[in-house]
């Protein structure tokens, strides 16, 4: 049975309990994309199978994920699936 969202924010509050601590977090499948206003949604699920959602500033979000940035995205993913 899926956790549902809002019971998981205390689970990851009682995991974190550091202020510092980095969160990592991995997004599985990415089934959602949303572009509204300033913001840039991806939804999809964590390495647990639980739903998870992130937000990015519009501005930011492209000034990094640039035509360089893709490319380099591409050539490290053929890498990956030659060396299997």
């Amino acid at each position: 049975m899926k956790t549902k969202e809002h019971e998981v924010a205390p689970i990851i509050k009682e995991i974190f309990k550091e202020k510092n601590e980095l969160i990592h977090k991995r997004m599985n499948d990415i089934n959602t994309f949303q572009a509204c206003e300033n913001e840039v949604y991806l939804r999809g699920t964590d390495e647990y199978g639980q739903d998870f959602q992130i937000c990015f500033d519009s501005y930011n979000f492209l000034e990094w994920i640039d035509s360089e940035h893709l490319e380099y995205i591409k050539k490290q993913l053929i890498k990956h699936i030659k060396t299997k």
